[in-house]
């Protein structure tokens, strides 16, 4: 197995920032530690944290419940440059645009991982758990073949 070398800071994003992009953030932490800075962003911030999104990640003991949702815009004014970040990683066609959009000016890597949305999927909460199980499941598989195997060998 080869390690493949860990960017110095990731920026995850999709549409809401909070189902996909926060579900990679803590993902990513958990699998490989806090070598590298890892947030995560929306194009919009008009949802709260996705309760099936932390049930789901809370089964790989991925804790989301403190993830607050922000915004590109609200990102750039808490003073998180995009240009900081080594690596962006959209999760979803919008977010990739404003990514793209928003680093015309930096010599910046936008990655565009095209993740399931399991919002408004599943009609009882086990069938709407099983969307946000493989949506997470995909996140997972990306994570390992982007950046190898997971330093905590605990899970998977």
């Amino acid at each position: 197995m080869t390690e493949r070398s860990l960017p110095q800071s990731v920026l995850f994003c999709c549409d809401h920032n909070a189902v996909r992009s926060p579900m990679a953030e803590g993902i990513m932490k958990k699998f490989y530690g806090t070598d590298t800075y890892v947030q995560s962003v929306g194009v919009r911030n008009d949802l709260e944290i996705d309760g099936f999104s932390i049930a789901v990640c809370q089964e790989l003991d991925v804790e989301l419940s403190r993830h607050r949702s922000r915004s590109f815009d609200e990102m750039e004014q808490w003073g998180d440059d995009l240009s900081s970040f080594d690596l962006v990683i959209a999760l979803s066609p919008a977010s990739q645009r404003r990514a793209l959009e928003l680093t015309r000016v930096y010599h910046l890597d936008v990655e565009y991982w095209p993740i399931l949305d399991p919002t408004g999927l599943g009609e009882t909460r086990e069938a709407r758990l099983t969307q946000f199980r493989a949506a997470r499941d995909q996140i997972v598989e990306r994570l390992k073949e982007r950046f190898g195997e997971p330093l905590d060998h605990s899970r998977q």
